[in-house]
């Protein structure tokens, strides 16, 4: 399946998203707001029996497809080529690096990404990003993709001068309004599989980021179980599983983003998110 939130007629609504690009509603059907209510109340398996009704005729316009979602935790530097471009002689690490994100961090598809007036050194990071569907604590690696609802595409973009205003963090420049995006759509696991997906970011067309994510130092299932270590997961959270070698802040010079640019993050199997740079407006 492919889940995604919607407006259509001015209101909020979530749906299935059919091959032909129509929309099932699920809201009505199911009796709840969101997806995320969907998920907290684990009702995933009773969506897949509306796969087959009617689409609806009204236009609509996609939104993020978490509009509250949970915990949101963040993976840095989980590509080999990645750890190699910080050259600091040091070995792969043991454990996953992680910092978190908000909700408000994040736009949706088609909808701008906003560099904000305090930096213009904006860049992109195309991920993968799992949305967990079952809680769990302290979770076998085993077990961990089935606490897995799906996956979405995510732009995890960064203010590179503000990750380091502190010594030991980068929450500052990961968290601006809107500077990073997630959608189209969260694919299930049961139509997108457990990979390896090809993973790529255009920008304005040209190619800029390509790995597979089984060349990843700490798999998803090893995240996911990592993660439920030290925090329960539930329902509606997203764990972002890094992005490969090719950002903006590694050319010489640096290729920052700026208003106009196009940002398209694809993955094999889930669809591209494709979103459009522009400044954030002064209050």
């Amino acid at each position: 399946m492919r889940l995604v939130a919607y407006e259509a007629n001015g209101t909020r609504a979530f749906g299935l998203l059919t091959g032909e690009g129509g929309l099932i509603d699920l809201a009505a059907r199911l009796g709840v707001p969101d997806i995320e209510a969907m998920l907290e109340r684990g009702l995933l398996s009773r969506a897949a029996s509306f796969a087959h009704e009617q689409p609806i005729a009204a236009a609509h316009r996609l939104l993020k497809p978490l509009h509250r979602p949970g915990k949101c935790f963040c993976v840095g530097v989980n590509y080999p080529d990645r750890n190699a471009e910080y050259q600091d002689g040091s070995e792969a690490p043991k454990y996953p690096s992680l910092f978190m994100r908000v909700a408000a961090s994040f736009s949706g598809p088609d909808e701008p990404i906003l560099r904000p007036a305090e930096s213009e050194k904006f860049d992109y990071e195309g991920e993968i990003a799992l949305v967990i569907g079952t809680a769990g604590r302290r979770i076998a690696p085993a077990r961990a993709m089935d606490h897995v609802a799906g996956y979405t595409l995510a732009n995890e973009g960064t203010l590179r001068d503000w990750i380091r205003h502190g010594k030991f963090n980068v929450t500052q420049g990961k968290n601006f309004y809107r500077s990073g995006s997630l959608g189209p759509a969260i694919v299930t696991r049961d139509e997108a599989g457990d990979g390896p997906f090809r993973l790529t970011t255009h920008v304005n067309g040209a190619l800029r980021q390509d790995d597979t994510t089984d060349r990843m130092m700490f798999p998803m299932d090893e995240i996911v179980a990592y993660v439920s270590t030290f925090t329960p997961l539930a329902p509606g959270d997203i764990i972002l599983t890094g992005t490969p070698t090719g950002a903006g802040a590694r050319f010489d010079p640096p290729k920052w983003l700026v208003p106009g640019d196009v940002v398209e993050i694809s993955a094999s199997g889930l669809g591209t998110l494709r979103n459009v740079v522009a400044d954030e407006r002064a209050e």
